[in-house]
């Protein structure tokens, strides 16, 4: 890792709580271990979230999840839930990471608001289980599901979504200065395909129809 001699590195929990301070009572207490029926209500509503892992050695993943608001996310009891796997790149860096180590944390976001819910808590692996003919879409069951025993739970405030503008549409530039996908992938991930060929492969109506099948 990179540094310099004019950098100040914090380097102890001391050093860190005299620079930010201790949080207020509200925010320092507000993680609870079990759902409530608003819990329940954002999980039904949420189609996005992310998923934080780390392997036995410290090595990180944060992968995206998405799916129909109501079929993300299934709770099994007021401590449980599980998250739906669907066809992807098969790579799987978070499930092996957590066959190693099963602690997780997940971010929930639901378009608009500001607020998000955290839940932090172990995770198995399922390869099949009753329930997974609630989690259906398109007619396809999940292929897996990571079922989380729930350790701790609270809400996130907004300050992250208002401070970077995210859902104001006057902030979004999806044709900018980054390339569109198409290019990024001839560029850095090597392959046979022409640009022609993989602006074809990623169009929205081509890209859609192995995302449940």
């Amino acid at each position: 890792m990179t540094s310099t001699p004019t950098w100040t590195e914090i380097t102890t929990v001391d050093d860190l709580v005299d620079l930010l301070g201790e949080p207020n009572a509200r925010a320092r207490d507000k993680g609870r271990t079990a759902l409530l029926d608003v819990d329940r209500d954002w999980l039904a509503a949420t189609p996005f979230c992310v998923l934080a892992t780390s392997s036995a050695l410290g090595e990180c993943d944060v992968s995206p999840k998405g799916d129909p608001s109501g079929r993300l996310v299934h709770v099994l009891d007021d401590r449980t839930i599980a998250i739906a796997e669907r066809p992807g790149n098969k790579r799987a860096d978070g499930y092996k990471n957590m066959l190693q180590n099963p602690h997780v944390g997940l971010n929930f976001f639901i378009p608009g608001r500001g607020d998000t819910l955290r839940i932090n808590g172990r995770a198995r692996l399922v390869s099949d289980a009753p329930f997974f003919d609630e989690m259906v879409v398109k007619g396809h069951r999940p292929i897996l599901a990571v079922v989380v025993e729930i350790e701790e739970i609270f809400f996130h405030c907004a300050k992250a979504f208002l401070r970077s503008g995210l859902w104001d549409p006057e902030t979004w530039d999806p044709n900018g200065t980054v390339p569109r996908r198409a290019v990024i992938a001839r560029d850095v991930e090597p392959s046979d395909l022409s640009l022609e060929q993989l602006d074809e492969y990623y169009k929205p109506e081509n890209y859609a129809k192995g995302m449940y099948a």
